[in-house]
């Protein structure tokens, strides 16, 4: 087994994707004579994560964030000031509870939501209403209504945005995705997609509300569910302690889609690029305990199948393509080949960065936004992807075979299926 880290390839994504269209990144993006002013949605460890990333490229300035928890508030305008301050910029920066106050600004180009999934939808809409490019979390969006709704308002207003599939922005994801397409490996008999178990029931304790989160503002579109610290990591500022978890809201059926759209968002991403199935999709989705298998499987026309099942010893969260003659398996910092042909090139040994900074990604997105052109990952494939996570989720909540028509996007003669495409809101909340 050949075997190639992260650390030696970091720097060849570039020539070593050129076979995969819409790669045209660098480091660092030019510079204009025009400073792209963000606003952030969504204050947490994450938009910690891609302020720090942001803030890598010239021509940019954050200037506005929004979140329903006061601490998180203060931390994110103390750090984006102190960058400012320490960077010689003008010190310009406002906080508040109310997102819509980011949207109604003029000044502001582009909004980062990095909001819970439940809130994407409305968020998404409103800011392309408002006509702000996008970057955004993904999963795209809680249901696949959601996302045909948000696809739909990004397309007829003219947006750019980009999804944080980060993935497609790696050089070893690229590699893979090229071996595919150019059929390296020959007909492929079977794809492994490993990114963990759907959903489970919301079990943790009631817990008092913090003064300072707007718990009712945090639920927004969310049916109720009551306060836990785990859904929202609580901060500390004074000394300054930031979240020990990510936000447990993504692993419960209530609130999130589990890992099935957490991760399914990367590596169901990564199969579905490779199959040239940006604005497609499975046609049958068979849940786990069915057909003697306990993995979930999706099966594309043709008959291919794409397991969400591990295939190392440590069930790393990784892809697998495979034929009859050859395989090859890319995971996040490690390559693995059945042949040396298949091997990326060893052309420079560097120090690699922190993914969730995902720099080239970043820089990707901005330049689609100086140049009014789609980025890397596009509206289209985040939500072709989540719905794939989406799927998987509704038939093991069925606990039934479901045949799916990506065209129209509705289950094959199954009303049943059909009335789990969206969910009910909370009173008062509804699509835009």
């Amino acid at each position: 087994m050949n075997n190639f880290t992260r650390r030696k390839f970091l720097k060849t994504s570039l020539m070593g994707a050129a076979g995969v269209s819409m790669l045209p990144f660098m480091k660092g993006c030019t510079p204009t004579s025009d400073t792209l002013r963000l606003g952030f949605i969504g204050l947490g460890r994450q938009a910690i994560s891609l302020m720090n990333g942001f803030h890598e490229n010239p021509g940019i300035k954050i200037v506005a964030g929004a979140d329903v928890y006061g601490r998180k508030r203060e931390r994110f305008e103390m750090l984006v000031r102190n960058f400012q301050d320490q960077n010689e910029q003008s010190v310009e920066m406002d906080t508040t509870e109310d997102y819509t106050r980011i949207l109604e600004r003029d000044d502001i180009d582009i909004v980062v939501i990095v909001t819970p999934d439940h809130w994407h939808a409305i968020q998404a809409i409103e800011a392309c209403r408002a006509g702000k490019d996008i970057y955004l979390e993904k999963p795209v969006t809680f249901t696949i209504r959601e996302g045909i709704e948000l696809t739909n308002a990004v397309r007829n207003n003219n947006i750019v945005l980009g999804v944080g599939s980060q993935q497609r922005s790696d050089a070893f994801f690229q590699h893979a995705v090229n071996l595919v397409r150019d059929n390296r490996l020959g007909d492929l008999t079977k794809i492994n997609a490993w990114v963990g178990p759907p959903p489970r029931p919301y079990d943790q304790p009631e817990e008092e509300i913090p003064a300072d989160l707007n718990w009712d503002l945090w639920l927004g579109p969310n049916p109720y569910v009551h306060y836990n610290p785990d859904l929202n990591p609580p901060i500390s500022l004074d000394p300054r302690q930031d979240e020990q978890i990510w936000g447990g809201w993504r692993w419960y059926k209530e609130t999130g889609g589990g890992f099935m759209t957490d991760w399914g968002a990367h590596n169901f991403d990564i199969a579905q690029w490779a199959l040239g199935k940006d604005n497609s999709g499975p046609v049958e989705i068979i849940p786990g305990g069915h057909d003697g298998s306990e993995y979930v499987r999706f099966v594309y026309e043709g008959g291919l199948v794409m397991a969400n099942e591990p295939f190392t010893e440590n069930e790393n969260f990784g892809v697998r393509f495979a034929s009859d003659d050859a395989w090859i398996e890319v995971h996040r910092g490690e390559f693995r080949a059945s042949d040396d042909s298949l091997m990326p090139s060893d052309d420079e040994d560097v120090d690699a960065e922190e993914y969730e900074t995902a720099s080239p990604h970043l820089v990707d997105f901005l330049k689609s936004v100086r140049e009014r052109r789609d980025p890397i990952a596009p509206i289209e494939a985040g939500h072709r992807s989540n719905s794939v996570g989406v799927l998987g989720n509704i038939a093991t909540f069925l606990d039934r075979p479901l045949r799916w028509n990506p065209d129209t996007q509705r289950f094959a003669d199954d009303a049943e299926a059909d009335l789990h495409l969206h969910r009910d809101y909370r009173e008062g909340y509804r699509l835009p």
